[in-house]
């Protein structure tokens, strides 16, 4: 029957070509718009990421790692690397800035000072220059993707940030989280525009010793700190992206996107495979004179709807794969994991199947006897 259902597809190609086309559409747009939101919250979460830190040491209030949240005296620094369990410690700048143009106006960016020669807070992705060169008097790391809104930047360039000469020293790529663009600076450097006191930073970055169990280590610090928050890297990223899902609304819009793309791809299954034993009611009316059960041409429906949901939806992912490595860059992010890709294959086929039903119930309704009216 699996055979017999593939052969009348196969039978009358241009409505296959429309159930293929469907799934296929509705495969691109799925996966299009849950690569674009993967890619934004991974872009959100770079950072933490990115950093060697596997413990981090906040203000009480911290909901994402912006700089917003007040301070926390440095000597948690020093106390901290006392800790057993903890291998090394660093402290970590963090705020807004403001970039002032060479034609007037200004940029927001995101400030990172990082401690030297370290560097355990970055930058990343560079794609110029060289992490020793934060070391240099008044030196900064911009990001490459917005050197011309930036007004030209190049290395070597001179720029006030804050109020503040700074020299351009490299760039890095892709470090463009919802808010402004991230600038990496030495920790002295961005104390001075940033204006912060000598005893006090945004945040710790701790990093665990070979051997130590992470839970014992962050009870052990949370003892000790009572009065700032203690999270695990994977916390950390968990706030990140539940903020953003939170206070920027992507979800909701992007899972829509998503909904309709699914509901797209079930309508034109269920269409087309309703109007295929709709088109060949007289065959299906033989298949049953002839000794097939309802459970027979089910196996055949279902095994159509199976054919057509795994050609439909790798036709699908074969085009959105050129797509995403086509279009994909700093201002438009996109992540194509391959597990999304298994997932959307299964997902179709459960669709497809799904769909299916109305096929089934008209199917069932069919008489034997109509073949001989």
């Amino acid at each position: 029957m699996a055979r017999l259902g593939v052969s009348m597809l196969w039978h009358d190609k241009l409505k296959l070509a429309g159930t293929l086309v469907g799934v296929a559409f509705a495969v691109i747009l799925a996966n299009f718009q849950i690569a674009l939101f993967i890619g934004l919250l991974l872009r959100n979460t770079m950072f933490v990421d990115r950093t060697d830190a596997d413990v981090w040491i906040t203000p009480k209030s911290t909901q994402i790692l912006e700089g917003n949240d007040g301070t926390i005296p440095r000597t948690i620094v020093d106390v901290a690397r006392s800790v057993t369990g903890v291998a090394w410690s660093a402290p970590l700048l963090m705020g807004a800035g403001g970039l002032k143009l060479p034609g007037g106006g200004q940029k927001s960016i995101r400030i990172v000072g990082t401690e030297m020669p370290a560097a355990k807070g970055g930058p990343f992705h560079i794609v110029a220059g060289q992490t020793r060169d934060l070391a240099l008097p008044d030196a900064m790391f911009f990001e490459d993707s917005r050197r011309e809104t930036f007004g030209g930047l190049n290395l070597g360039s001179i720029r006030e940030v804050n109020g503040h000469r700074v020299q351009t020293v490299g760039f890095t790529s892709g470090l463009v989280p919802f808010g402004p663009a991230l600038a990496f600076a030495s920790f002295d450097t961005a104390r001075e525009i940033l204006g912060r006191k000598k005893d006090e930073v945004n945040y710790v970055m701790l990093g665990l010793a070979r051997g130590a169990v992470p839970n014992d280590v962050v009870r052990r610090l949370q003892r000790t700190f009572p009065d700032q928050l203690v999270l695990p890297r994977s916390d950390i990223r968990a706030r990140t992206i539940f903020y953003i899902l939170k206070e920027s609304g992507i979800g909701q819009s992007i899972g829509m996107g998503v909904v309709m793309s699914l509901f797209c791809g079930f309508a034109i299954v269920a269409l087309t495979m309703f109007s295929a034993v709709v088109d060949h009611v007289r065959e299906f009316g033989t298949l049953k004179a002839i000794g097939a059960t309802n459970t027979d041409l089910a196996k055949l429906l279902l095994a159509q709807a199976f054919a057509c949901a795994v050609l439909g939806a790798l036709i699908g992912e074969a085009f959105v794969a050129q797509m995403v490595a086509g279009i994909r860059g700093p201002e438009l992010p996109l992540a194509l994991p391959t597990w999304l890709m298994g997932a959307t294959v299964v997902g179709m086929i459960v669709i497809c199947v799904s769909a299916s039903i109305m096929a089934l119930l008209r199917v069932r309704a069919i008489e034997p006897a109509m073949v001989f009216r």
